[in-house]
């Protein structure tokens, strides 16, 4: 049986897209149609011809629509990550946070309409917000990380998911807000931000209070029995007797 001959590049040919921007059209394909018609509506095989993709192609970038919203989080991601903020390092929490959230909804503007229309859908289906919660902490682990805020200190989780609340918060406000100049979401982000540092500023006042407490309960917890910990202290203070307790 004859072999068949390899082909080679054509002369001029275009070169294969890449993955990441193969992932770009489809969820622009998204996007695009869910701005037209209701969420529900929109099937797999749409999105494909939308992008200009088989279905197999799709199915190699996207396990889902809700993966691809998760992919406009992605793009968005990288583009405020790309544009930097390092002029504002210098400046309080409050205003890098500021900057960084204008920041990210510029990034979403051209998808504002779609956004609008499914953002109530997905707000009466449980099971997606949680799914789209999880990305969300992911994102702003990384947004938050560009503007000096800490993310892996023992705080860091709170900072991180209350970050995410504020951002849906003021999205909320966005998604309606359309003056050319923002300003009833600059207001409401203000507002937010204001509230966000009071209460991260009890809670960090909190748990410094509570820093000893936590260092008794883990030496409790530690495992040790009470018995050699009395016999480790007798040793500090030379004591011969094992029993040794403390007086009462």
């Amino acid at each position: 049986m004859a072999r068949k001959p390899v082909s080679t590049p054509q002369a001029g040919a275009e070169p294969a897209a890449k993955p990441a921007d193969l992932r770009k059209r489809a969820v622009d394909a998204l996007m695009k149609l869910a701005a037209e018609r209701p969420w529900d509506q929109i099937e797999l095989p749409d999105i494909a011809t939308e992008a200009g993709l088989t279905l197999t192609q799709l199915r190699g970038l996207f396990p889902s629509k809700l993966a691809m919203l998760g992919g406009l989080t992605r793009i968005v991601d990288d583009a405020v990550l790309a544009g930097g903020a390092d002029d504002l390092m210098g400046e309080p929490v409050k205003e890098r946070m500021f900057d960084l959230v204008m920041r990210r909804l510029d990034t979403m503007a051209p998808y504002k309409s779609a956004l609008r229309k499914i953002a109530p859908v997905i707000r009466r289906d449980p099971l997606a917000l949680t799914a789209l919660n999880r990305g969300a902490v992911n994102s702003w682990r990384y947004m938050l990380a560009s503007v000096g805020i800490p993310t892996e200190d023992s705080l860091g989780h709170l900072r991180v998911q209350g970050a995410v609340l504020l951002m849906a918060r003021v999205s909320e406000t966005w998604l309606h807000d359309d003056e050319p100049e923002l300003s009833k979401t600059m207001a409401r982000l203000d507002r937010e931000l204001k509230t966000a540092g009071c209460v991260m500023a009890r809670i960090e006042d909190f748990h410094r209070l509570t820093s000893p407490l936590r260092g008794l309960a883990r030496a409790i917890c530690s495992g040790r029995p009470l018995r050699a910990r009395r016999r480790e202290r007798a040793s500090d203070r030379g004591e011969d007797n094992e029993d040794y307790a403390p007086a009462i």
